[in-house]
């Protein structure tokens, strides 16, 4: 019998007379079946995100950036504004996706409690690495995306997709507690917030 044995039937014999698991309840607290789009919005303009809510996304769009913007392959054409440069991502290197002015995408669902949007990698979303790179993210995010809660977020999510949580700006602090933003990730955030109607 090997070490390992030994201590796995200790641990086995330890447990033997333990009490049963109980079952785990799974109806965590759910907020209104209306999210608060108005508190959704403070906590973003909070962590220093920019929040639109009035005309077009290519109206908006263009009021944040010119240049060149990354989008992956199934972002909306119709939310570009003309004269903008578009990359899609059909696998470009860090480097081209770094060198461009911004990036759009689309977004999973927010959570109006903690100001949190999620990416999943879905088609008008794409690889993570391209919301990350650049220094600027505008993310349209329409309103039927939005819940009161996390454990709402939680279950319109499919766990096996890469998911990835944004609250504002990249941002982190050192031990003097001094904040430093884009270390990990875009520092501007700006969301375009729509009825789904305003494409």
């Amino acid at each position: 019998m090997s070490s390992k044995d030994v201590i796995l039937d200790r641990i086995r014999a330890a447990l033997a007379d333990g009490p049963s698991v109980p079952e785990i309840p799974r109806d965590y607290r759910r907020g209104p079946a209306e999210a608060d789009l108005d508190l959704l919005v403070d906590r973003l303009v909070d962590y220093k995100a920019v929040v639109h809510r009035a005309g077009t996304i290519p109206d908006a769009i263009a009021t944040i950036v010119s240049g060149s913007v990354v989008v992956p392959p199934g972002l909306p054409r119709e939310w570009l504004p003309v004269g903008l440069e578009v990359l899609v991502d059909d696998g470009l290197s860090p480097e081209r996706i770094a060198a461009a002015d911004g990036v759009v995408t689309a977004a999973a669902v927010a959570v109006a409690e903690t100001g949190t949007i999620v990416l999943d990698a879905s088609p008008d979303q794409g690889r993570r690495i391209i919301s990350l790179l650049p220094d600027l993210h505008i993310c349209v995010l329409r309103a039927d995306q939005v819940v009161a809660s996390v454990p709402e977020a939680v279950a319109r999510l499919d766990p096996t997709r890469p998911l990835t949580w944004i609250s504002g700006p990249s941002a982190t602090s050192d031990i003097e507690l001094n904040r430093v933003e884009g270390v990990h990730g875009p520092r501007n955030l700006h969301v375009i917030l729509t009825d789904g109607e305003n494409h």
